[in-house]
């Protein structure tokens, strides 16, 4: 599935809450099913920068494509991850560069953050992003 059939997907399910509590109880939940990061990448060098809670987050290279997982130790923050990697995780260094993140924009997901957690939340795809440039150059 491409990146942006992943986000359509995330836009549709989010579209079915009424209000915001629904979906941060439904953020959480997705928290829970995150592929967790084995507890040997759970560095300092593997932590997001500029986020308010601990996130830790790991990509390696699966036949061309780059596998992520992660954890965190905050329940929402988790569940803000696990939707990254189920949009980016098991995609080409090139899909992910190229990817916009509009779907965020459009399940409303930042406006309803704290100005800490956004923050978080754009260091997340930075370091996404940061892994596919960096598993780009050593192809």
């Amino acid at each position: 599935m491409t990146i942006e059939a992943i986000q359509e997907e995330i836009i549709d399910e989010f579209s079915m809450f009424d209000d915001w509590m629904q979906r941060y109880e439904y953020i959480i939940e997705l928290g829970k099913t995150l592929p967790l990061i084995d507890e040997q990448y759970k560095t300092e060098e593997n932590i997001i920068k500029g986020c308010q809670s601990k996130v830790w987050v790991h990509g390696e290279v699966n036949d061309g494509n780059i596998v992520f997982t992660a954890d965190s130790d905050a329940i929402l923050t988790k569940g803000i991850i696990a939707i990254l990697i189920r949009v980016f995780s098991n995609k080409t260094p090139q899909d992910i560069l190229e990817a916009n993140t509009n779907f965020i924009d459009e399940i409303g997901l930042k406006e309803h953050l704290s100005p800490t957690r956004a923050n978080g939340l754009v260091s997340m795809i930075k370091q996404i992003k940061m892994y596919a440039l960096a598993f780009q150059a050593k192809q």
